[in-house]
């Protein structure tokens, strides 16, 4: 009986495509707590920018995909500034007012 094989780790961010870097964290397409079970993987900065951006409520009823997320004029702002930094680049997330 062969071993089954591991599943290779995730090479890019669902939402910057990216290279991942040394961390990477799962995010819940549609948020947990609104019934989403999907996770894709991200580097920690952009998954703090989702959720600085928006509330789980809205994640669920407005944008419960990345298409509908990166229509967003702030994500698509965010992806385009974020595009030529390093995998494990950090910078503080700024919260929505």
């Amino acid at each position: 009986m062969e071993a089954a094989a591991s599943a290779a780790p995730p090479e890019a961010c669902a939402l910057c495509a990216r290279a991942l870097g040394a961390r990477i964290e799962w995010h819940h397409v549609v948020p947990k707590s609104e019934g989403g079970r999907d996770t894709v993987p991200l580097h920690p900065i952009c998954h703090r920018t989702i959720h600085a951006s928006a509330s789980n409520a809205e994640l669920a009823r407005l944008y419960p995909t990345l298409e509908a997320l990166l229509a967003r004029e702030d994500i698509r702002r965010f992806v385009a500034w974020i595009a030529d930094k390093p995998p494990d680049f950090h910078a503080p997330t700024r919260k929505r007012i």
